[in-house]
């Protein structure tokens, strides 16, 4: 048995060493060809898209806000989200945000962001304070589209009563915006 396993661990380590210099080799190769960094500037550029972070808890205020995302400079951009549902029950969604950004990549911004929303429905209203990081990121060829992922905390006093949580959001709910 002891025979067995080392000739199968003998094995599958020749075979993983081959295959792990065949990824380096693929890999050096790629990376000559790669072109230096730059960037993702939304600098003076509008983005048009939607955000449902405000409005991401289930059942008093479950609807996605119209989002404005404008850059001021290559370091900070602000956000304004509206959102409304007239039916029953009704809510609705005024917020802004305020993003910072610390660490650029090619196709990767990195940032801190923080948020005050004011929130109503189902018979609750207040206020919504966040904060965190996140990321935008673009696919490559379709530079005008970007998709934001965030992680923090909240604050708000929707039930009557302060409440603290963490926060995780994906693009679905922190944002796709086109930049014009």
């Amino acid at each position: 048995m002891k025979d067995l396993l080392h000739l199968r661990w003998q094995a599958v380590f020749k075979g993983g060493l081959s295959r792990a210099l065949s990824v380096i080799l693929v890999v050096l190769s790629l990376t000559s060809f790669a072109q230096p960094a730059h960037a993702r500037e939304v600098q003076g550029r509008l983005g048009l898209g939607y955000n449902n972070e405000f409005g991401n808890a289930p059942n008093y205020r479950s609807n996605p806000g119209v989002s404005l995302k404008y850059g001021l400079s290559r370091d900070f951009a602000i956000e304004a989200i509206v959102g409304i549902f007239t039916g029953s029950p009704g809510n609705s969604v005024a917020a802004g945000k305020v993003f910072k950004n610390i660490f650029l990549e090619t196709n990767l911004n990195f940032y801190f962001m923080t948020g005050f929303g004011v929130l109503s429905g189902n018979s609750h209203s207040g206020i919504e304070v966040l904060g965190g990081f996140g990321a935008e990121f673009f696919i490559p060829g379709i530079e005008s589209l970007g998709f934001a992922v965030e992680t923090g905390g909240t604050f708000n006093n929707m039930s009557g009563a302060y409440a603290l949580r963490t926060l995780g959001v994906s693009f679905l709910d922190a944002g796709i915006h086109f930049y014009f």
